[in-house]
């Protein structure tokens, strides 16, 4: 979120809160916030939660902004959002209140098909379909997504190495050939230096142009299921191909960026939703053996003098 507005950080000592407007309050909150340097993403959601509170309650009573959270619809987590935003703006004001506590609510992932997502992804265009492709290979986090720098994109490994958003270990994550492909393509066509954003925008204009192609998608094939997968998903599904795949909690959590296991594993549940369907191939020489362990393919047996190699489908 970029803000045009020229004025030295305001301290709460400097105030005078009974002369200044409460939409002023609230952007000398966002400019603190900005010079803090937190994330865009939450500088947007702590706007919207101030407009909300303002509209409903008087920020400068924090006995009534806790009587709105307490009486509005919505779900815990989304009530413990506005509480830590609204706490953000007594700090600053150095209003005196006791924040509620609300529980975050355990999530229940579910798991779109592979076949949707791939069709998710065939359905749109570039750059879109380069993001979801990334997402999807990387489970890269839409914020990670969006800071992607060229330089960040190691095109003699096949890997992805992106800024780990919400404090998370660095992580170094391998792509495919076509989808390395398409990243060189794309920083071709478009000059970027090593130091330029793989792609403009933020995380909340990624997801805006997702949506729209995802609901035109569902009206095209008739089917409304498709409006229910959103961009986690993707994420999601490389978390639980990650976990199948090498059985291995603790290299999942690296790869997701996670920085508790116990993350992690609220996706141990879906491991067995994954398609029993297998593509078999046989190799006779080692540059065919190379070529499909390369190509994520696992062996099995030996017939013959033939390798056999197998891959979920």
């Amino acid at each position: 979120m970029d803000f045009k507005y020229k004025r030295p950080v305001i301290t709460p000592c400097q105030i005078d809160k009974s002369l200044i407007p409460d939409e002023s309050k609230q952007i000398n909150v966002l400019i603190q916030m900005k010079n803090d340097n937190k994330s865009d993403d939450t500088i947007r959601f702590t706007r919207k939660a101030l407009s909300l509170l303002s509209r409903r309650a008087s920020l400068s009573e924090p006995e009534s902004v806790k009587a709105f959270i307490a009486q509005m619809e919505g779900t815990d987590g989304y009530r413990r959002n506005l509480c830590i935003a609204y706490n953000r703006y007594c700090k600053f004001y150095q209003i005196e209140w006791k924040m509620p506590f609300y529980e975050q609510e355990a999530k229940v992932i579910k798991l779109p098909t592979k076949e949707k997502l791939v069709m998710l992804i065939s359905s749109a265009q570039r750059p879109l379909s380069i993001k979801l492709q990334i997402s999807m290979e990387a489970g890269l986090r839409p914020v990670e997504l969006m800071r992607l720098k060229a330089k960040d994109i190691d095109l003699d490994h096949n890997a992805v190495m992106p800024t780990t958003a919400k404090g998370g270990n660095p992580r170094a994550v391998k792509i495919s050939n076509n989808l390395k492909t398409s990243i060189e393509q794309w920083i071709r066509d478009n000059k970027l230096n090593p130091i330029d954003r793989l792609f403009h925008g933020t995380g909340a204009n990624y997801g805006y142009s997702y949506r729209g192609m995802r609901n035109r998608l569902a009206q095209k094939m008739s089917d409304p299921t498709i409006k229910s997968i959103g961009l986690y998903d993707f994420r999601h599904y490389f978390c639980t191909k990650t976990l199948r795949d090498s059985g291995d909690p603790f290299f999942t959590m690296c790869q997701m960026g996670h920085k508790k296991l116990k993350t992690t594993q609220l996706y141990m549940h879906l491991v067995n939703l994954e398609s029993d369907e297998w593509t078999c191939r046989a190799a006779s020489t080692k540059e065919e053996a190379m070529n499909l362990i390369e190509g994520g393919f696992q062996y099995v047996t030996d017939i013959d003098g033939v390798k056999l190699f197998k891959k979920r489908k």
